[in-house]
Parts: structure tokens; C-alpha cells; sequence
């Protein structure tokens, strides 16, 4: 102020110029897009496998470090802007793979084909419990919860159509590993229609049940910690016809480390109990 320093408290009498600094904040930096792993492409479409902890798309609470940042610079295109190219979804703590489109053209096609269930949607989960058949169907809609809004469930209001198709991979003593086939693609179905049928998910900190230590000695076995940081669930499979010409586009994606190693535990821990 006329190159004087004032007091707090100096009343301006008039004529005097100020300089005024803005004032800046430290705002914490927007996370990095995450490093994509392709498991195909070409010129109008990419198969993402997705690794857990990863958005999809920008949502309440999350701006930055989505997977549709990391679409947008490999050239994901069509739909809506901040989730460009991306016509179904997964979970966050859901790995596996994602199809995307490149271009305006394989949006609109690869949309149909998901409204035509002609896009086959296999994911390998490793339930607690056993499993009273070897295949079965869970035709059961779904929808938000009455009570608790943030979960999903089949007490709702707003029942959506929601089909779930699996069969036992591995039957194990405490646990089965299922091959699920969706032919719907609703929120949390998977988990919520699994739950449904006394088979949650293992490590679904959401729809499932931790198994307490005094349950198993109940039961005769010993407690059990797969080591599970996140639900055991993961889109392996994606086949369908290409959007762009009709050939069969048949992409597979294997177990990451940290399934496949809670996967390890629970074999052993079945071989324990039969010993």
C-alpha cells in the first residue's frame, strides 16, 4: 500500500492504491490415470483387463485416477462425456476384463449387442459354502435396497429384470469356485444373487459374511483367513461377435496373483481338513 506497512487495523483514508496477492490453497493433486493393460485391440474397439481398486468412471467422491481417464488417452470413443467408450462396467474391487469403444460406430453396436445379451460375460468367484447343485440359474430382480440405499438387493422398490447363470468349478470343503455367466448386467448382481442363495462371495466385505473362529470350531474345522483384501471375483471371459464386421472377438484373462493365491489357501486348507 504505497509501499508502506500498515497495522492490521489501519483505517484507509482515501487515494491510497492497493496490491492485493491471491491467497492459494494447497489442493491435493488429482490421482494419475491408471497404467492400462490391453488384452486385444484394434482400430474400433479395446479389451481392458482391469486391475481391483480401479474406477471405472468418475463418480461422487472420485475425479481423478479412473479408467476412463486411461480410455480417453488410448482413444475411447461414443457415449457420454468423463466415461467415453464404455458400455458396461465392473466394480472397483473387481478385476477382469472390460470391452471399449473407439469410435461412435462400435459404441452404438456394442450397446445392442449388450441389450441383445449377445455378450458373454464370464467371471470366476470362489463362494463360502457349498453349493446344493452343480449348475443353477438365479432369476431374481433386483434393485436398491428399502432399508439400506447403498446396497443392492431383492427387497426393493424398484425391481430390475436380473439373470445369473453358474456352475462349480472346484468344490473344495468350505469353499466352491464358480464360473458365473451373466445375462444381465445390474449392480453388484453377481454378489447380491450369490448372497441371495447362502454363497456370498468370499472377501465381500458388503454382501458377505466374515466367518467367526467360534463358528468353525463348531463345526468341527479351524479357522480359516484366505488373506482376501477384496471380494474374489473376476471377469475372465469376454466373447462376442465384433461389432465391426461379425467375427468372434473370444478374449480370457487369468486369476491375478491375489486370488489366485487366497484360491491356493483354500485348497490347502481342504486337503488339511481331509487329512
Amino acid at each position: 500500500m504505497d509501499g508502506a506497512l500498515r497495522g492490521k487495523s489501519h483505517r484507509l483514508a482515501g487515494g491510497e492504491r492497493l496490491e492485493l496477492e491471491p491467497l492459494v490453497r494447497d489442493t491435493p493433486a488429482e490421482p494419475e490415470p491408471p497404467p492400462l493393460t490391453i488384452a486385444y485391440e484394434d482400430e474400433h474397439l479395446l479389451v481392458v483387463d482391469k486391475p481391483a481398486g480401479v474406477v471405472v468412471h468418475p463418480g461422487a467422491g472420485r475425479t481423478g485416477g479412473t479408467l476412463a481417464q486411461a480410455l480417453a488417452a488410448a482413444g475411447a470413443e461414443g457415449g457420454e462425456e468423463g466415461r467415453r467408450g464404455i458400455v458396461h462396467r465392473l466394480d472397483r474391487d473387481t478385476s477382469g476384463l472390460l470391452v471399449v469403444a473407439r469410435s461412435e460406430e462400435a459404441y452404438v453396436r456394442l450397446q445392442r449387442l449388450v441389450r441383445r445379451r449377445a455378450l458373454t460375460r464370464e467371471y470366476l468367484a470362489l463362494v463360502d459354502g457349498r453349493p446344493r447343485s452343480w449348475r443353477g440359474t438365479i432369476d431374481a430382480p433386483i434393485g436398491r435396497d428399502r432399508r439400506e440405499p447403498v446396497r443392492q438387493s431383492l427387497d426393493t422398490s424398484k425391481p430390475r429384470a436380473a439373470v445369473t447363470h453358474f456352475e462349480v468349478e472346484e468344490l473344495l470343503e468350505r469353499h466352491a469356485l464358480l464360473r458365473v455367466r451373466l445375462e444381465t448386467g445390474r449392480t453388484h448382481q453377481i454378489r447380491v444373487h450369490l448372497a441371495a442363495i447362502d454363497l456370498p462371495v468370499a472377501g465381500d466385505p458388503v454382501y458377505g459374511v466374515r466367518p467367526r473362529a467360534s463358528d468353525a470350531r463348531s463345526a468341527g474345522l479351524p479357522a480359516l483367513d484366505l488373506g482376501l483384501e477384496r471380494q474374489f471375483l473376476h471377469a475372465t471371459r469376454l466373447a462376442f461377435p465384433h461389432p465391426v464386421g461379425g467375427a468372434v472377438v473370444d478374449v480370457s484373462s487369468p486369476l491375478p496373483p491375489d486370488l489366485a493365491a487366497a484360491l491356493e489357501e483354500a485348497r490347502e486348507a481342504s486337503l488339511r481338513s481331509l487329512g
